[in-house]
């Protein structure tokens, strides 16, 4: 079965959000024409409590977008943003969620960053995703979402390493860019890992 993986699609990471991506708006209207084509969707949602390691507002001193350490890892510090419970945590206006059956959250843990939907950073705790859909006979996943360089990538890497037919939506999903070509970046690092990269007008329907 064909499943799509909606990866942070939050009210946050609109332009205009704690942590705005530039064109994130315009995944929705990708998302909602291509859910009818899957058997399953399921969707992330970064929840973080208040005051989460991985926020640039924890550190005095530091900056968004400065590099730190984190549960024992490279962290990039961030603005505040999806807290769970806030509007900024909410799922995009527009985005059809009337076929999502399985919402996972991630980031719960202050001391851990985690922009996989399976994993947190480290990998030492699952969400529960890779059973999730293992139990519903899931094969082959397309992914896509926000961000392309962070949450969107790690989602992919990790699906193509738990043995499942991985694609990338490439149109359908958006970089935050920290620096120049960080997207491209990330694509080709897919690529080369073995994820398919796909426009969302080849995706044929689940059959």
């Amino acid at each position: 079965m064909k499943v799509l993986i909606l990866v942070d699609v939050q009210n946050d990471f609109l332009p205009g959000g704690a942590l705005g991506v530039p064109g994130g708006n315009e995944v929705v209207p990708v998302a909602n024409r291509l859910q009818p084509r899957f058997g399953l969707v399921v969707a992330t949602q970064d929840w973080h409590p208040k005051g989460h390691g991985s926020f640039a507002s924890t550190r005095p001193g530091r900056k968004p977008g400065e590099l730190a350490e984190l549960g024992g890892l490279p962290q990039v510090l961030w603005p505040d943003h999806c807290v769970q419970g806030t509007s900024g945590a909410a799922f995009a206006p527009g985005l059809d969620m009337n076929r999502v059956e399985a919402i996972l959250r991630k980031g719960t843990d202050p001391a851990i960053d985690s922009y996989s939907g399976f994993f947190d950073n480290g990998h030492r705790k699952s969400t529960g995703l890779a059973d999730y859909l293992r139990g519903r006979g899931a094969t082959d996943l397309y992914v896509m979402g926000l961000a392309t360089d962070y949450c969107v990538k790690f989602t992919a890497l990790d699906a193509l390493q738990l043995g499942f037919r991985t694609f990338l939506v490439e149109d359908g999903s958006r970089g935050v860019e920290l620096r120049p070509g960080d997207v491209a970046r990330a694509v080709d690092e897919m690529r080369q890992a073995g994820v398919q990269i796909v426009r969302s007008g080849d995706v044929q329907t689940d059959g």
